[in-house]
């Protein structure tokens, strides 16, 4: 069994989204003052790996305490897309097969990025088409490596049209590692009641 971290790793310097810097660590003891260590994080509920729940999108959405863990735990695929430029389309998904229930870990080349360099515009993401094909699939959850799942959409389909359809979405996983093929996902959001995202700690389990 090997254990694979995919999460973004979370300091003040952090690749954040559109370089909005949200990310501070205050230490609060010193060993040589105190003999102890202790610090004061603050931080975005969008920061680093993370999971947005509906209520980031929809009027009456769900919050993330309410997402079932269910949704974010279990068996999933790692599709390969370090081919595209650009946009995800539904067109791109049909070459797999992609099934009820499944949880879609997409990874492009936004994952060679070094996790501290400026937010690059330009990044890979899954357009509407995409999204409408994975909820029409019915998939459990879907998640990409880099802090946002959509690029330049006024309106937010792809974030609606996967919420709307109940699918969790994961943003700022780390690919680069995990090759295309079958694993045990675990990604769980910290216990944030009310919150409309919550930073997670996400690794994928290889049994192979």
């Amino acid at each position: 069994m090997k254990i694979i971290d995919i999460s973004w790793p979370i300091s003040p310097d952090m690749t954040s989204y559109k370089d909005r810097h949200v990310v501070s660590i205050e230490p609060t003891k010193t060993f040589d003052a105190d003999g102890a260590r202790e610090a004061k994080l603050t931080l975005g509920s969008h920061t680093g790996t993370h999971i947005d729940s509906p209520s980031h999108f929809l009027a009456r959405g769900d919050t993330v305490d309410r997402i079932p863990l269910e949704q974010l735990v279990g068996p999933c695929i790692v599709i390969d897309m370090t081919e595209i430029d650009g946009a995800i389309t539904a067109d791109d998904l049909d070459d797999y097969e992609i099934e009820e229930g499944d949880i879609v870990l997409l990874k492009t080349k936004n994952s060679r990025c070094n996790p501290t360099e400026p937010f690059d515009t330009n990044f890979v993401y899954l357009d509407h088409s995409g999204a409408q094909y994975l909820a029409e699939r019915g998939v459990a959850a879907v998640g990409i490596d880099y802090l946002g799942i959509e690029r330049d959409q006024p309106g937010h389909e792809t974030h609606k049209t996967l919420m709307l359809a109940d699918i969790a979405i994961i943003e700022g996983l780390r690919l680069a590692h995990a090759h295309e093929g079958e694993y045990i996902l675990f990604c769980l959001p910290l216990a944030l009641p009310g919150f409309d995202a919550a930073p997670a700690r996400a690794i994928l389990i290889d049994e192979d």
